[in-house]
C-alpha cells in the first residue's frame, strides 16, 4: 500500500478494529485539526484585539436569526451588525428590507466567508461587509443595530451607544443581554434567548436612576 494514498488508508482502516493507540491517534489528529482551523481561520482577527474584547466566533442558529427579525418587525432603515461574523444575520435583515445593511468584522477569513455567502445568495452588491474596529466606527447615523457578543464587550459598549446611536434607535443582544439595560422587549429561551432596546427609553430609564440616586431614593 502507498502510505501516501489516503483512499487505501480508509480502506485498510475499515478491515481492521481501532485498538487503544488507535483511539488515541485519532484524538490527536482532531486536536490538531481543531487548532489548525483556529490559528489559520479565527485567530488572526484576535491577534491586535485586547483579551477582554475577544469574542469567539460562534454563528448564531437559525432560531436565533429568527429571534432576531422577530425584534425588528415594523422597523426599516439602516441595520448594522457589531461583530458580524459570517454575515447571516446582515444577509437575512436585506431580505427583509433593512437598507443599508452593514457588518462590521475583524476576522478577514470570517469576512471572505460573509462575501461569500452574499454572493451565492445574489445579493453581494446589495449588502457591505466592512473590516472595521466596531470602536471606531461612527454610528450616529443607525437605525438598527445587532450584537451577539461576550457580556465583557457588552458593558463596555453601553457608554458608546448611548453617546452615538438616535433616540429612534434599537439595539438587539442575542445570548447576552447588556448589563445596565432594561430591555423593552425579549424573545426566546436560553442560548436562543434575544433582548431589544430602545435608545430613547434607555436613556430615559438612566436619566431616572441618576436622579434618584442624588435623591437617595432606590428605584
Amino acid at each position: 500500500m502507498d502510505q501516501d494514498d489516503p483512499g487505501e488508508a480508509m480502506t485498510e482502516l475499515q478491515g481492521r478494529s481501532i485498538g487503544g493507540l488507535g483511539v488515541m491517534q485519532l484524538a490527536v489528529g482532531a486536536g490538531l485539526f481543531v487548532y489548525a482551523v483556529w490559528a489559520g481561520f479565527l485567530m488572526p482577527g484576535f491577534r491586535k484585539v485586547p483579551l477582554k474584547l475577544q469574542v469567539p466566533y460562534v454563528p448564531a442558529s437559525k432560531r436565533q436569526v429568527q429571534n432576531v427579525l422577530n425584534l425588528l418587525q415594523g422597523r426599516s432603515g439602516k441595520i448594522v451588525d457589531l461583530g458580524s461574523g459570517d454575515g447571516r444575520i446582515v444577509l437575512a435583515a436585506y431580505r427583509r428590507g433593512f437598507y443599508p445593511a452593514v457588518g462590521y468584522e475583524l476576522n478577514p477569513w470570517l469576512l471572505r466567508l460573509s462575501r461569500l455567502h452574499a454572493w451565492r445568495a445574489g445579493c453581494a452588491q446589495r449588502v457591505c461587509y466592512l473590516k472595521e474596529d466596531l470602536w471606531k466606527v461612527n454610528l450616529a447615523d443607525c437605525s438598527n443595530i445587532t450584537v451577539f457578543l461576550a457580556p465583557s464587550v457588552l458593558s463596555l459598549l453601553e457608554t458608546k451607544l448611548l453617546a452615538e446611536l438616535p433616540n429612534e434607535a434599537r439595539v438587539i443582544s442575542g445570548r447576552f443581554p447588556f448589563p445596565n439595560w432594561e430591555p423593552t422587549a425579549t424573545v426566546g429561551e436560553g442560548l436562543d434567548k434575544v433582548w431589544a432596546y430602545d435608545v430613547g427609553r434607555v436613556r430615559q430609564t438612566m436619566a431616572e436612576r441618576a436622579a434618584a440616586f442624588e435623591q437617595g431614593t432606590p428605584v
